[in-house]
């Protein structure tokens, strides 16, 4: 988080009415090897923008892009309406950033990496000191203040982070996979936080892998080796032509023994895709196979929907050129 602090201490209002963060046809390269190529996508104020795609697809290299600290080889954006080539320094005075990675002082206590941190932004004393208390109470960081950093568990690292990033009360805050690592009960408070953030009025940038959290996302993009594969709704993406294509159906299958079925099912004529979650397999079938034909007689079957990992799926395997993606032999 560091590296994006700087000292100017104003938070000017954005320059522009039309989208928070606009970023058009923008490729990024290094050297001869492109990270990302040819991606537009835009985020509305208030919005929660989850960005989704395997390691390496680019996703933290837009990030930082985005902020100015990468160059564009071709296209342009701009986020808080500034201009990234022309204004990058405003546009990291007036926004918040998580990295990947926690980037804290950890030989520092919570409460002086907030000091140093409120220092980096340029806040002035008496401002500081009520914005702390602000976000020592939002976050639930107090009873650890006096603690350093580095003996913090995950979850609290994390609500260490996030509030160092809200010190200068950013209207935008780039959060790059802010729950890796770290158990069940602490993510789902740390979404909670982000969900109270967006209430206020802060926009959000998401990157993460877990499908749950792309659920909770307004929009939601997919990013695969430097190529936005698609961006929309979750129920938009769910719909699209592919994921469930004409002359199929997908199925929910009860099973005591999920994993035998899913075998069986594996070598039927007509079955498309299987995967288990808890006790049932969820497929993908020709609509003309019937429960006996596949086999089922017995279980209990229901229809089921496209889930987000659906989507993903099979953009990855058509992106990756296994004919329609949806095959899973």
């Amino acid at each position: 988080m560091a590296d994006l602090a700087t000292t100017s201490a104003p938070n000017p209002s954005p320059t522009s009415d039309g989208p928070l963060i606009d970023v058009r046809d923008v490729t990024i390269r290094f050297g001869k090897f492109t990270a990302v190529e040819r991606v537009t996508l835009s985020v509305n104020t208030g919005e929660v923008f989850g960005l989704l795609g395997p390691n390496g697809s680019g996703k933290t290299t837009l990030i930082r892009a985005m902020c100015g600290l990468i160059p564009f080889a071709e296209g342009s954006a701009t986020v808080l309406g500034f201009d990234v080539d022309q204004m990058a320094e405003r546009i990291r005075a007036t926004t918040g950033y998580m990295s990947q990675k926690f980037s804290l002082y950890e030989d520092l206590t919570a409460r002086e990496n907030m000091d140093f941190y409120a220092g980096i932004y340029g806040l002035r004393a008496a401002d500081a000191v009520t914005r702390k208390a602000e976000l020592v109470e939002q976050v639930g960081i107090g009873p650890y203040l006096d603690r350093r950093a580095g003996r913090l568990s995950g979850g609290w690292k994390q609500r260490l982070a996030l509030a160092c990033a809200l010190l200068h009360q950013p209207e935008l805050v780039f959060l790059d996979e802010p729950t890796a690592g770290i158990d069940p009960v602490a993510r789902r408070d740390l979404w909670d936080l982000l969900f109270r953030l967006a209430a206020e009025g802060v926009t959000l940038f998401v990157t993460t892998h877990y499908m749950d959290e792309a659920e909770r996302c307004a929009r939601v993009g997919y990013l695969y080796l430097g190529h936005l594969l698609a961006c929309g709704t979750p129920t938009e993406l769910k719909k699209m032509p592919g994921v469930t294509p004409p002359g199929t159906k997908r199925i929910e299958v009860i099973s005591p023994e999920p994993a035998t079925l899913l075998e069986r099912l594996r070598h039927k004529p007509g079955v498309r895709q299987a995967t288990i979650f808890g006790q049932a397999v969820f497929a993908l079938v020709d609509a003309d196979q019937s429960n006996e034909a596949l086999g089922l007689e017995g279980c209990e079957v229901r229809p089921a929907v496209a889930t987000l990992e659906d989507v993903f799926v099979t953009l990855s395997r058509a992106r990756a050129g296994n004919g329609n993606g949806l095959a899973e032999r």
